[in-house]
């Protein structure tokens, strides 16, 4: 394929970027296809349908190829038409793609590319990057080696897609309606194979889309003040600090060369502008399918019977040591990554610690049960926890059977007109039995803190701050803390419910994040009825104070964190939680139905047109640009 083409003339309709969409082939390349690891793979799994809906079978997904995750969410099928000829010309040379649906509401086409490679072609390609665009890589760092080697498949793979589709088009009809392929790619760990796209002038309009630089990660979690310092800071000296200038330089290289640079809110868009060196033309935030989470008229009865599965966690943890009333009861949660000054899970604790002092001053009658649900090295679940959750099971497992035998007899008493006595009906058995599992109950010393043993106790700064707070589960204290540094999930033995479930059960989901590119947690509260707290620090607060004026009246808090001191970030959550307290039952309900009918306002088909807005975009850029590339695999054609 020759690295220079001659441009076509544009048509007639290529200054409507929508006519100019229609026939092309949209493919959406991402690490997290098929492979969950973080967010993304939130984002691009929830919005299949939606680009079903628009492109149908013109829509394809590109991933690695792993097989554990595979066998469960890839379904194989054969490949037909030019993209099973594209399979075959790259099986030929050496390239292996599987061909499928991915299993999710949908069923768009996947193509996983096992871009596994020899020691000596890795190196030329490391060489190429270097010499063609400046990119240095270190030679052993795996997930830098898997990145190069991906992004040269993906490259491979979009040139044989090119070549099929021209051919299979025919030369005639592609000069009057040219089809242009576009491709989107999804942060730098895919978005690498757009400097080497562009450099072989493929015939491809593409989109970059950043869900957060790497350098700003790393910057917020240093900085009280990121967003003030943003604009005066030298990224090159800064990706030096941090160890990540391959990385950082991948990034950049994705967003200069991409036709479209998008990112994911408007907050993220400063730091793209500041430390890539490119403004975003477009800002993708990011929606849910709500339907999958939103059960109408169900809500408060699903709330209602997760609620109670946590009761029995409560019971289980703190019940050993003491109890409390679990009709006075609210258990609020934050969760997420493992950046505890970027999830804002320090100005959680500090905000707690301080509403644990006003619950008592002013006599209000609540408990609170905190949870900060995150994943971080463990080494075991706590013996202790194991052992008391057991011993609720045996308990339930005692009383259920003395219901049971004492049903029968209850009934016949009462039909012979005897008086209501219950004591004399439970055999002797069950009774020492109920005894001796009560007895077995009880433990000498305060509910534990954190539910696992952690490989670095006395380092991990969530169980410092905590501790230096207090907030040690005295029983005179209404505010309690759960640290569960394991996501929740059915197969651990401490809940056996899913994590969507947990939250269902909760009251309140706090998430103040103080650097967040958007946030998909609270938007997962809202689509399940649960209120929650963000920041105007999070890409996802910073949408709604935008476009949706009185959010705090329906259930979502947008704290105020920006040019704000952390104390007074603290005050002002203390205060909103105090007053949350103070509702009642009938309040809380209320305010969960307020919350449940504003949750549409963030299913993708509101926010999924910005994604549509992109692809116009690309392909009317590229097209402005001459359609770079299209003429070569025209020629080749003939």
């Amino acid at each position: 394929m020759a690295d220079q083409a001659p441009s076509l003339p544009l048509t007639a309709d290529e200054g409507d970027a929508s006519r100019q969409s229609e026939g092309a082939s949209l493919f959406e390349i991402a690490w997290e296809v098929c492979n969950q690891l973080g967010g993304i793979y939130q984002v691009i799994r929830s919005k299949v349908p939606l680009m079903m809906e628009r492109w149908g079978d013109r829509y394809t997904l590109i991933g690695p190829y792993n097989e554990q995750k595979a066998s469960v969410e890839f379904e194989p099928t054969a490949p037909g038409g030019w993209i099973g000829r594209a399979i075959e010309h790259l099986a030929a040379q050496g390239l292996k793609v599987h061909h499928g649906r991915w299993l999710v509401p949908g069923r768009p086409r996947v193509l996983l590319i096992e871009h596994g490679v020899p020691g000596w072609r890795l190196g030329e390609i490391k060489y190429g990057l270097w010499e063609h665009h400046g990119i240095e890589t270190p030679g052993s760092d795996w997930l830098i080696d898997g990145v190069v080697t991906f992004s040269d498949a993906v490259r491979r793979v979009l040139e044989a897609l090119c070549e099929q589709r021209a051919s299979a088009g025919g030369v005639r009809a592609a000069k009057t309606s040219p089809r242009v392929m576009i491709a989107h790619f999804h942060e730098w760990m895919a978005g690498l194979a757009i400097p080497m796209i562009r450099r072989q002038n493929l015939p491809v309009a593409t989109v970059f889309t950043t869900h957060a630089t790497l350098l700003g990660r790393f910057m917020a979690m240093g900085m009280d003040d990121f967003y003030e310092r943003l604009h005066s800071v030298n990224d090159a000296e800064a990706a030096r600090k941090y160890n990540i200038v391959t990385q950082h330089k991948i990034e950049r290289a994705c967003a200069h060369g991409a036709h479209v640079f998008s990112t994911v809110s408007a907050v993220t868009a400063e730091e793209c502008s500041a430390l890539l060196g490119r403004p975003v033309d477009v800002v993708l935030p990011n929606g849910l399918n709500v339907a999958r989470y939103n059960l109408a008229h169900e809500q408060q009865q699903l709330h209602a019977n997760y609620k109670d599965r946590i009761h029995q966690f409560t019971m289980g943890h703190f019940f050993p040591s003491y109890s409390f009333d679990l009709d006075k009861t609210l258990y609020l949660f934050t969760s997420g990554r493992y950046e505890p000054r970027n999830k804002g899970f320090d100005l959680c604790l500090e905000a707690l610690a301080r509403l644990n002092m006003e619950l008592k001053a002013h006599r209000v009658d609540k408990t609170v049960v905190f949870f900060i649900v995150t994943s971080k090295p463990t080494k075991s679940l706590n013996p202790l926890a194991l052992e008391k959750r057991g011993v609720m099971n045996e308990l339930r497992t005692v009383c259920q059977n003395i219901t049971q035998g004492v049903e029968g007899k209850l009934y016949s008493r009462a039909a012979a007109g005897g008086k209501l006595r219950l004591d004399d009906l439970v055999d002797e058995y069950w009774t020492l039995r109920y005894r001796r599992t009560q007895q077995a109950m009880k433990q000498h010393c305060l509910p534990m803190v954190v539910t696992h043993i952690l490989e670095n106790d006395s380092e991990d700064p969530v169980l410092s701050q905590i501790r230096y707070l207090g907030l040690i589960n005295r029983p005179e204290d209404p505010v309690k803390i759960v640290y569960h540094p394991e996501f929740i999930s059915p197969a651990n033995p401490l809940w056996g419910i899913e994590y969507d479930q947990f939250v269902r059960g909760c009251h309140m989901g706090l998430f103040p994040s103080s650097y967040e590119p958007w946030g998909y947690t609270p938007l997962e509260c809202i689509a399940m009825g649960v209120p929650s707290v963000t920041s105007d620090l999070a890409g996802f607060g910073r949408y709604v104070s935008e476009h949706h004026l009185g959010h705090d009246e329906w259930g979502l808090t947008v704290l105020r964190r920006r040019g704000r001191s952390y104390n007074d970030a603290a005050a002002e959550l203390c205060a909103k939680l105090l007053d949350f307290c103070r509702m009642d039952r009938r309040e809380r309900i209320a305010l969960r139905n307020a919350v449940d009918r504003r949750s549409w306002d963030f299913d993708w088909q509101h926010l999924g047109p910005a994604y549509h807005e992109a692809h116009d975009m690309a392909v009317e850029r590229f097209f402005a640009s001459g359609g770079s590339g299209l003429g070569a695999l025209l020629g080749a054609g003939t």
